[in-house]
């Protein structure tokens, strides 16, 4: 499979490649040069396959003509060592926890995937690559958690001062050996800034082998459509798959691309539903039509405080730049703070179901935006308890346990160089490395 630049001014390159680069040169991201259906035989059957079966299927349609089967299966299994249920929080929605992994966070499958991928490439490779990942909270922890101990990858993690939550920053912070944390006086646009110039600064790229681990890299945002097969596989079982509708918290978009793909490749949904916080952008662009980048602002959903998000380019390439077609499967609602903060008391209050402030939005588009006959699912991001100080209070004290795998990371001691936001103070830093 060849690989393509979104802004199309340079060669195809191969899936290596692609992984290894991450950005393309002229800036674009990567996209495949085809996107091959799945057979109706597939749908028909998928009730009848596991997690893995399932997500070894879609897998061989990207990256089957350049790994072997055996090899693609093994990378499969190692990245899928857990179930992901399907909770139902009233008749007509349901909620697909995606927080299973070693992070709780739906981030750990991509980040798995791609670093045991990036490991097959690399093979007896000896010069060490540099894996460059911004974080506006899960990606971070992700990606530091699914590359810890990989022979020969050194991972930095870019994050703003002040801008995630104490225990997501607990998770990337205090892992050692090949993981290096560093805390920019700024926010998630300027670290997302700071990563994509690396990889067009030609002193660098001579210095060091760079890439990212950010949903910019194809191995990080593909795997991310496994979900969306293994919901309507477990919403197949259960007789809901018909009028099927995902709301998706919405802040780089590479989730929500991974649902177009997931639907481009036949999977039988209805409409998608972009969840947006006060980060508005994408939801202006499909009120108007005109997408007008600006600063993030802080919310209490900080892995949706994105200003210019990185995959919009991906959406915009799959629908061949059509305001119309975008909108024909997409439609945007934006929420304040207030309004989330009221959704997880409300639906606790219900339903005993605790969300995260990120799952919330999802949950909410579908409570405000489904129609008769429909079947909603809104993608819950990660654990409620990695936002303990806006959650809590929201369902009384002691309603949000925290699960062994986090408190363990509360009890490391934090490590992280600071820097400034500008490109030089961290060009400097990487040649001195």
């Amino acid at each position: 499979m060849q690989f393509y630049s979104t802004n199309k001014s340079v060669p195809n390159v191969s899936l290596k490649q692609a992984v290894i680069k991450g950005l393309a040169d002229d800036k674009g991201l990567y996209m495949p040069e085809r996107i091959d259906p799945m057979p109706s035989g597939f749908f028909e059957n998928i009730s009848n396959l596991t997690f893995s079966e399932t997500a070894l299927a879609v897998a061989k349609k990207f990256f089957g003509e350049d790994i072997p089967d055996d090899k693609l299966k093994s990378i499969i299994d190692q990245t899928l060592t857990f179930e992901c249920p399907v909770h139902e929080v009233r008749p007509d929605i349901s909620a697909l926890e995606l927080f299973h992994g070693p992070t709780l966070a739906f981030k750990d499958v991509g980040a798995r995937f791609m670093a045991r991928l990036l490991e097959y490439f690399l093979g007896d490779n000896d010069k060490e690559v540099n894996v460059l990942v911004a974080t506006s909270g899960d990606t971070g922890s992700a990606v530091a958690n699914g590359f810890l101990g990989v022979s020969g990858i050194h991972v930095y993690v870019l994050y703003p001062k002040g801008k995630v939550s104490e225990i997501q920053e607990k998770q990337f912070t205090t892992l050692g050996q090949n993981i290096t944390a560093l805390e920019i006086d700024g926010n998630f646009d300027d670290c997302q800034r700071l990563v994509k110039s690396s990889f067009m600064d030609k002193q660098l790229q001579s210095h060091m082998v760079l890439t990212s681990a950010n949903s910019i890299n194809v191995a990080r945002f593909l795997p991310q459509s496994f979900y969306y097969f293994d919901a309507y596989r477990q919403l197949k079982k259960a007789g809901l798959d018909k009028e099927l509708v995902f709301a998706v918290p919405s802040g780089n978009f590479g989730n929500l691309t991974a649902g177009l793909f997931a639907k481009k490749m036949g999977l039988p949904v209805k409409r998608f539903i972009a969840a947006n916080n006060e980060n508005d952008v994408v939801y202006e662009y499909l009120q108007t039509g005109k997408y007008n980048p600006r600063p993030s602002v802080q919310t209490i959903a900080n892995a949706m405080d994105v200003g210019d998000p990185s995959n919009f380019a991906r959406i915009l390439d799959l629908y061949n730049h059509s305001w119309k077609n975008i909108c024909d499967d997409i439609s945007g609602v934006r929420y304040s703070d207030d309004e989330i903060r009221a959704t997880i008391k409300d639906v606790y209050s219900r339903d005993k179901y605790v969300l995260d402030p990120h799952g919330a939005t999802g949950c909410k588009a579908l409570i405000d935006g489904m129609k008769p006959g429909e079947t909603g699912v809104f993608l819950e991001t990660a654990h409620p308890a990695k936002f303990m100080t806006t959650v809590e209070p929201l369902v009384g004290k002691g309603n949000v346990p925290v699960p062994e795998r986090l408190a363990k990371f509360m009890e490391g001691i934090k490590v992280s160089i600071p820097l400034s936001k500008e490109f030089k103070d961290f060009k400097d830093f990487l040649l001195n490395i």
